[in-house]
């Protein structure tokens, strides 16, 4: 209540103080820069009665010393990010209004990203990724029509580098805690003849992680070459990563966080000797690449096209030590050693997915007078090989060389049309509408999935309104439905139904010359929401399970205030409500109606501030702070399931030097993460051993995130 108090207090001063003062900034939103036409068709502006909030390059710079993307978004409104490795280099999550990453929908310069099987995002395929994004845009809820998976909590959009018109070379490099190392070459050549840019990126990132042995090795590049006149604007980009990580999903017991908070289980087995070891290969490894061709044109003063060929190559592995592990797993018969039988061996083995995505999408965008339409769509196709290899054998039983103790196969097409419109009745009033057909082909023949042909169908229409009151002040109003096919883990449980939303949000935006406001309430009614259980499989992916009904809803403040020339404060919270209703366990054969109870994952505050002091125009200072309210593991309201709550607090300071020589500028950065230390855990899963009148939960694990920490860099520019 302290918080919701102060934050309430802040807005009503700060409306009070401005509400007389003249507007510099309308709710218009920016212009569309050169670049920003690949993503026009998906993303929106204020104009659009949509709950979002955007996040530029100059923003990120500060803060940008290797950590991945989801850490640099750590500071929107609703969001909770967390990193396996406890220091966010490797693998990292988000969360957006308590849905996790396999329900935001992530396109890159308007391309699918996520996968289209688990629906993750893994942002460690595409290490320092954020030092080749121009913006981002994230829209909470449902959002407007977009390519890919459906929203079920957010959309995020990103924007990759824009044509520089100038020459220019960055070298950076930051070290930091946990012999966390960045090294990043980036270069454009500018506009040749006003018409052709070529430009590139490297970069590699090496840390040691908090957590034991959690180790990444991280290699990325980006290239892209464009050529633009008066009409036409071709980019093709390529990019892509090698990741090399140290295992750390398994997170650790509540015994080993109260003693041993760093403890990795990952690799550890017993010798001959009776001695515990780590098996040193315990790692992921992985190599992922894309290509984008992406294509506008303007025909007229009325009609732009956008047009995308895309392809991505994935392929890698994880590799393991399992101890006595069972012949039948890996399709051994058993031998006699000894003249005793044997039947189970120590292995090493490696489980690889080869995979390829490729597809188009397209947009035609029509602006006349009150008139502004968007025609879009997207068609796209997965193929993925999922296979085992036994790489070591104790006892190999009669198998040879790289047999495949599992070898299967799954295909995905998805395709979709939407039209989008914007109709101003008048200077006041304008309406919104928005249609997306989307059908969904999924076949599998896995271990996990089973034999899966089923095909999807879904309409998901929208609509809304928004009313300018005058250049300060805009209000709006939308409901939007959206409707989403299980994932591949989802078929482990058995026979998952695709689920479907209906979201509403009622906002208001204030913008003046010193203020900015966003604020909102929402309300998003599932139907068969496949909902976190808690539990996660043997690779550290979290299982979710069908519920018939439940909602999320809350209230969104999101608040930008310049204090002076020299201060500004950007606070944010997120209240909110997130139940499941009659909420019936299934379990031990006993069927137990545990009413309406609260939705895994689903802190009911979140809250965040960023204060930024200038004291001059080259050197900046900033504290970024954030609340994570308490949240259970599990969707039984067990205390034994409940994650605490945590406040965090980061400092960051940048200095630029300006030279008039053969360097332009050196800009100097640094980062304190966790100032005062703080302990706890971001993110866990739970197990549910047993259930009776009592209760028997069981939470198997955590994932601790590092105290105090630091990275500081420099950057030459030239």
């Amino acid at each position: 209540m302290k918080i919701i108090f102060t934050v309430v207090s802040i807005l009503c001063f700060a409306i009070t103080t401005n509400a007389q003062q003249q507007a510099t900034d309308s709710l218009e939103g920016n212009k569309v820069v050169l670049d920003e036409v690949f993503v026009s068709a998906i993303r929106v502006t204020k104009a659009t009665p949509v709950t979002f909030s955007n996040l530029t390059k100059e923003q990120i710079k500060p803060r940008n010393l290797g950590q991945d993307i989801p850490i640099l978004m750590n500071f929107l409104p609703s969001v909770v990010t967390t990193s396996d490795a406890g220091a966010g280099v490797g693998y990292t999550g988000i969360r957006v209004r308590g849905s996790d990453a396999t329900r935001v929908n992530v396109t890159i310069n308007g391309i699918p990203y996520n996968d289209s099987e688990s629906h993750g995002t893994f942002w460690v395929n595409m290490p320092d990724f954020a030092s080749s994004t121009e913006s981002l845009q994230l829209q909470r809820g449902v959002g407007s029509s977009t390519n890919g998976a459906g929203a079920f909590g957010a959309s995020l959009n990103v924007l990759t580098d824009a044509v520089s018109q100038d020459a220019y070379a960055q070298i950076s490099s930051s070290i930091g805690s946990f012999k966390t190392l960045r090294n990043t070459l980036k270069f454009s050549t500018g506009l040749l003849n006003d018409q052709i840019e070529i430009s590139g990126r490297l970069s590699q990132i090496n840390s040691d992680g908090y957590i034991d042995r959690a180790t990444s090795d991280l290699e990325s590049y980006f290239l892209q070459a464009a050529y633009k006149d008066d009409n036409t604007l071709i980019k093709a980009i390529l990019f892509g990563g090698h990741e090399v990580t140290y295992q750390s999903w398994n997170g650790i017991d509540a015994a080993t966080l109260r003693d041993d908070r760093t403890f990795n289980f990952s690799g550890i087995y017993t010798d001959e000797n009776g001695a515990t070891q780590f098996y040193d290969r315990e790692e992921d490894n992985y190599k992922q690449n894309h290509a984008q061709l992406l294509w506008n044109e303007t025909l007229n003063e009325n009609w732009k096209t956008n047009l995308a060929l895309h392809y991505t190559k994935g392929r890698g592995y994880f590799e393991q030590f399992k101890e006595d592990d069972d012949f039948n797993t890996y399709g051994f018969t058993p031998i006699n050693v000894d003249e005793e039988e044997v039947n189970s061996t120590d292995v090493i083995r490696r489980r690889w997915l080869d995979n390829d995505f490729y597809g188009t999408v397209f947009s035609a965008n029509y602006r006349k007078e009150k008139v502004d339409l968007i025609l879009g769509g997207g068609w796209n196709k997965y193929n993925g090989d999922h296979f085992g290899e036994v790489i070591w054998a104790r006892y190999a039983s009669t198998s040879n060389i790289r047999d495949r103790y599992y070898d299967d196969n799954s295909t995905k097409t998805d395709f979709n049309i939407f039209s989008k419109l914007n109709y101003n009745l008048n200077d006041h009033w304008s309406l919104f509408g928005d249609l997306q057909y989307r059908t969904v082909g999924y076949q599998a023949n896995g271990d996990k999935t089973g034999i899966v042909d089923d095909t999807f169908n879904f309409f998901n229409p929208k609509a809304g309104i928004t009313f300018d009151l005058n250049l300060n002040n805009n209000f709006y109003f939308s409901y939007a439905v959206a409707n989403r096919e299980p994932n591949r883990n989802d078929y482990e449980s058995g026979d998952p139904k695709p689920e479907k939303l209906n979201d509403f949000e009622l906002g208001w935006r204030y913008v003046s010359n010193t203020l900015q406001l966003n604020t909102n309430v929402y309300y998003m009614g599932y139907k068969d929401q496949l909902v976190l259980t808690g539990d996660i499989d043997d690779v550290g992916d979290y299982l979710r399970a069908n519920v018939p009904e439940s909602y999320r809803m809350g209230l969104e403040l999101d608040l930008a205030v310049k204090i002076n020339n020299k201060l500004t404060v950007r606070p944010n919270i997120a209240v909110s409500r997130n139940k499941i209703n009659d909420f019936i366990l299934d379990r031990d054969n006993l069927i137990t109606n545990l009413g309406d109870t609260n939705i895994a994952f689903s802190p009911s505050v979140i809250a965040g501030n960023i204060l930024t002091f200038k004291p001059k125009e080259n050197l900046q200072f900033s504290i970024f702070s954030k609340y994570v309210g308490e949240q259970y593991l599990s969707n039984t309201d067990t205390e034994a399931s409940k994650l605490n709550d945590y406040f965090t607090n980061d400092l960051n300071a940048m200095y630029e030097i300006q030279l008039n020589s053969f360097f332009k500028s050196i800009v100097f950065s640094a980062l304190v993460n966790n100032i005062f230390n703080e302990k706890y855990e971001s993110n866990g899963y739970t197990y549910l051993n047993s259930w009776d009148e009592v209760s028997s939960f069981e939470v198997q694990g955590y994932y601790p995130q590092a105290g105090t920490n630091f990275l500081v860099g420099a950057t030459l520019n030239f």
